[in-house]
């Protein structure tokens, strides 16, 4: 089960990696996407895909961070890496939540590709979450919370 944790970790930092660089890099099918979606909510199309390029990066450097706390075996019992781990699974769960709205109530045809790397995202997040049960994230946050 941790091999999968690492391995949809690493996966799925590297599947927003493409996302963040065609938002912030203005590539014109991102540019057409956010000018169709901003359309029914009034928002400024450029503000909105920056927007949503920084959410997309922080939810990538999540994914990044929480495999390098995997690999370097850091998520354990009682520790801070086992609250971002958690935290970071939820983010990216979020997130993926967002992306798929956007893409059934603001476009006129939802992309069949985009919608299942954010359910591959969604999915995985939540089989994350399952496994990391199995430590009392509860007394973590106990810790976490006294520490300050």
């Amino acid at each position: 089960m941790k091999l999968f944790m690492n391995v949809t970790l690493f996966l799925n930092g590297l599947l927003l990696i493409r996302f963040v660089v065609s938002k912030f890099m203005a590539w014109p099918v991102s540019v057409q996407a956010f000018i169709e979606m901003a359309q029914p909510i009034g928002l400024d199309p450029t503000m909105f895909r920056l927007t949503t390029g920084v959410i997309i990066l922080i939810t990538c450097l999540g994914y990044f961070f929480n495999f390098y706390l995997s690999i370097a075996g850091k998520v354990k019992e009682n520790t801070k890496a086992l609250i971002y781990s958690v935290f970071f699974n939820c983010y990216g769960i979020g997130v993926m939540i967002g992306a798929l709205s956007a893409e059934f109530l603001l476009r006129d045809h939802a992309k069949v590709p985009l919608v299942i790397i954010a359910l591959f995202i969604l999915i995985t997040s939540i089989i994350n979450i399952l496994y990391l049960r199995k430590f009392d994230i509860s007394k973590s946050l106990k810790l976490f919370s006294s520490a300050k």
